[in-house]
């Protein structure tokens, strides 16, 4: 099973990542061994998060919300 997640920063933006584990991926993020990204903002908390069962399917939906304006993100995490 694979997960897709936003994050919301201490900077107030958002990250979109996908992973099989939640927890342990919001770890890495927060001890800084995540993405370039969060390590520069600072992870704060899992805000949304979808199931997919395959890689495939979670990282074309990955895409597809990373191309979205931040206003669109916000109004799916609402």
């Amino acid at each position: 099973m694979y997960f897709l997640y936003l994050i919301r920063c201490a900077d107030d933006s958002l990250y979109t990542g996908i992973t099989t584990d939640l927890e342990r991926r919001l770890a890495e993020h927060k001890s800084k061994k995540g993405a370039r990204y969060t390590r520069a903002r600072g992870a704060s908390k899992i805000v949304y998060t979808e199931e997919f069962p395959t890689r495939s399917a979670a990282s074309k939906r990955e895409a597809e919300i990373k191309s979205w304006p931040r206003r669109k993100k916000l109004a799916l995490i609402c």
